[in-house]
């Protein structure tokens, strides 16, 4: 069963944890869940206007959401401090207003905290994001696969495998193309997987990229 559900949810417990901290009643649930999307979304896009980014790497790994009876606490974890010397203080301030603007917030109010990870490209959302700004670029599927696992090696971890689906290269019949290095043991539930699903919309159709991550445990 390893294979046939996300790695995320398959290690809930174990090695991985919620994302979303909350309780509500059960008829409110989709509600909450919708507001959780839409706070991630909204931070995304505030990222992508705001910062100026060349490289199209956003840097952010995890947004961890964690409501209260009157606060939202958001924590976002990214990987380049670079993006957020400038004036830190204030683009926090701005993102907050954005936030709160966004959602139209009355009862609860966002509180953002935002966390460097040491590791940034052993993160497979950021590695997803580079391989995703290569390949809207027409930079080769295989050379964008290699690159990223060259830093990856960088980074403490003992293995990833990436998978990308579609048109690739411009290629009429879509199919899938996958490499590995190291080891990424799926089936066990001990071994530390982080996992990211991301689409990628480039001139010759949506293309699918899968990053599995073995990360070291200590």
């Amino acid at each position: 069963m390893g294979q046939k559900i996300n790695p995320l949810g398959f290690r809930l417990g174990t090695t991985q944890s919620h994302h979303s901290l909350w309780f509500t009643q059960p008829k409110n649930y989709s509600e909450g869940l919708q507001k959780d999307q839409k706070i991630r979304n909204c931070i995304k896009n505030f990222v992508q206007k705001n910062l100026k980014i060349s490289s199209g790497v956003e840097g952010i790994a995890v947004i961890e959401i964690q409501k209260r009876v009157d606060v939202i606490q958001i924590i976002i974890y990214m990987g380049f401090q670079k993006l957020l010397i400038e004036s830190k203080t204030k683009r926090i301030e701005k993102l907050q207003l954005y936030v709160e603007q966004e959602l139209n917030c009355v009862n609860q109010k966002p509180n953002i905290t935002i966390v460097r990870i040491g590791n940034p490209y052993g993160n497979p959302n950021i590695l997803a994001e580079f391989i995703a700004g290569q390949l809207k670029n027409r930079v080769s599927f295989r050379k964008a696969m290699k690159k990223a696992i060259e830093l990856t090696e960088q980074a403490n971890t003992k293995g990833i495998q990436i998978q990308i689906a579609g048109r690739l290269d411009g290629k009429e019949i879509a199919r899938v193309e996958w490499i590995r290095e190291g080891r990424v043991p799926l089936q066990t539930i001990r071994a530390k997987i982080d996992y990211c699903s991301y689409p990628v919309r480039t001139i010759y159709g949506v293309l699918g990229i899968k990053i599995w991550v073995f990360v070291d445990n200590e």
